[in-house]
């Protein structure tokens, strides 16, 4: 019809002839007992010391894998603890910030000592001038022993958004806004990238200090 070479859609014949396409939910462990054990094998991986800290990073700031396997070093101020990602990495196209927590710092220090020289975080183990592959994560936890059903990197998301809200009742405006999901306020506006930043880093402390005590072993 574009290039006049047809008078009519021939594909609104077909309209209500093929059932919609059903997009399926990533897999994610949203229950602390099932989260605990995710947890205690990434800090126990043995493989390759670059993306296990990044599995690490994943659930503490539970951003989108690729937002954070293209990480560069110049986006991180870890004097004033936070991450600033450029608008052209986000799904939404607006920069978005990512409060650090004690615990994330401590794992970016001692990720700085290997690839801190470089332009990424995570880079590529075949050149220094790519970012790690967005298969990295779902193959270490394949080798970890979790099958595509019971997790996957994109399943870190789910699990904060469901256990911050029913268990530590965290305002869901903070989740949904540390989440990058589109927030308006109660007059229509979207929230900017600074919209409750000092409820959002006490937020990714007290998740950070949640799953901590997780491990250890707390209920």
């Amino acid at each position: 019809m574009v290039t006049e070479r047809s008078d009519r859609d021939i594909a609104a014949d077909l309209r209500g002839a093929l059932p919609p396409v059903k997009n399926g939910h990533h897999a994610a462990p949203t229950t602390p007992e099932k989260l605990v054990q995710l947890l205690r094998a990434i800090d126990a991986y043995e493989g390759s010391y670059v993306v296990k800290c990044s599995l690490q990073l994943l659930p503490l700031f539970f951003c989108r894998p690729g937002e954070l396997r293209a990480a560069e070093w110049t986006e991180l101020e870890l004097d004033k603890a936070i991450w600033e990602i450029p608008a052209t990495r986000m799904k939404m196209k607006q920069p978005h910030i990512v409060p650090l927590s004690k615990q994330a710092i401590a794992v970016l220090e001692s990720l700085r000592s290997l690839t801190g020289s470089g332009k990424y975080l995570f880079p590529c183990q075949r050149s220094a001038h790519r970012c790690m592959s967005d298969n990295a994560y779902n193959a270490a936890l394949r080798r970890m022993g979790f099958s595509k059903d019971e997790a996957t990197a994109h399943g870190f998301r789910a699990s904060a958004r469901t256990i911050l809200d029913e268990v530590l009742h965290v305002p869901v405006v903070l989740i949904e806004h540390q989440l990058s999901h589109s927030v308006r306020d109660p007059l229509g506006r979207a929230y900017n990238r600074t919209s409750h930043l000092d409820e959002r880093k006490k937020m990714m402390q007290q998740w950070a200090d949640y799953l901590d005590c997780l491990k250890s072993g707390a209920k």
